[in-house]
């Protein structure tokens, strides 16, 4: 049976390339800017082309010597350009990346396309921003649909909310009511399993599965990556330790509540729910029983990454592509659902 073919711009570290390789797509290309993410899709997708280039400033042609079609065009650019007072202003440098997707959709004209985005560009100018996009793909040919979905309803522990377009070639619109939910995964189902301290790459796992999650995360693959810990001052440990799991800078004394200048300052996961957005390693968030951040392999566990998922670069780099990315479980609920179609 022919699989079908994906280009991923923006594509990051790839999170939505590996979800819709798990639900039985080819990921042709991904193309990027950022090289460490790159690295990253490449050493984790051994049969997919990497290309790192500036999506402001490249074409369809640039890649059609090698490229002739690809049957669906996924990624997530940057929309900052629209106007929310009144009609958007088209020339604004800042729609460059957008104009950029809208370009390759235009001229490759896939089967589909999915762009994922914050959730608040559907609610910006009372709707303004959403129609906007959904007209612009409707010249193309395209019947666009949107939707704000929570990954922890499709088994990411984690409580992202992201706004999916999802644009089919026709007259056939994307049904967001046929994607299957499932029961919510806890932060200690997701990360339970993983060391206080760090360990080195490739060693194997200290414990045996602890949920149903672990061992799907873990599929067969025995060893443990990227569980660096991050060495915190004394102070610091001391001030987490007496936030209780679920807590947040209001369970400290009011002498140390504003030691952070931010509102989710001190906050700990909550054992029993699925984790906050995972961030792109500002620190603030901490685990929900050791007191220190997260590790990137704990962050990519609530990120939905299976652990065979390796992260190349500097720690901080590491933390700033799961960060970015689209959870690959969420990717992968939408992928199924967009094959029916289609």
């Amino acid at each position: 049976m022919k699989k079908y073919t994906v280009l991923d711009l923006f594509s990051g570290c790839g999170g939505m390339s590996l979800g819709f390789e798990h639900a039985g797509f080819e990921i042709l290309l991904g193309i990027d800017n950022w090289n460490d993410a790159l690295v990253t899709f490449k050493n984790n997708h051994w049969n997919s082309n990497i290309l790192c280039a500036d999506l402001a400033s490249i074409t369809p042609s640039d890649i059609s010597t090698e490229y002739k079609k690809f049957d669906i065009i996924i990624g997530g650019p940057p929309c900052q350009g629209f106007s929310i007072a009144g009609k958007r202003n088209i020339t604004d440098t800042r729609n460059e990346l957008y104009k950029s997707f809208v370009g390759f959709v235009d001229q490759l004209k896939p089967k589909a396309f999915v762009m994922e985005n914050v959730p608040n560009i559907v609610s910006m100018g009372k709707g303004l921003i959403k129609n906007n996009i959904i007209h612009d793909f409707a010249s193309l040919g395209y019947s666009t649909v949107v939707k704000i979905l929570s990954s922890s309803d499709y088994g990411v522990p984690q409580n992202r909310r992201r706004a999916i377009f999802v644009g089919i070639k026709g007259k056939n619109e994307f049904d967001f009511s046929k994607l299957k939910k499932t029961s919510v995964v806890t932060s200690k189902e997701a990360i339970s399993d993983l060391p206080e301290y760090s360990i080195l790459d490739a060693t194997e796992h200290i414990s045996k599965p602890l949920s149903e999650y672990q061992m799907l995360m873990r599929n067969s693959f025995s060893k443990v990556y990227n569980h660096v810990t991050t060495e915190h001052k004394e102070k610091t440990v001391k001030i987490i330790s007496m936030v209780p799991d679920g807590g947040n800078y209001k369970d400290l004394p009011r002498s140390l509540q504003s030691t952070r200048k931010v509102n989710i300052a001190w906050t700990r996961l909550n054992s029993n729910s699925p984790s906050f957005t995972i961030d792109t390693g500002h620190r603030h968030h901490f685990h929900y029983k050791f007191n220190r951040v997260p590790t990137v392999r704990e962050s990519a566990r609530i990120q939905s990454f299976p652990d065979s998922f390796i992260f190349s670069g500097t720690k901080t780099s590491q933390y700033k592509q799961v960060g970015n990315a689209v959870p690959p479980l969420l990717a992968k609920v939408i992928a199924e659902a967009l094959k029916d179609v289609i």
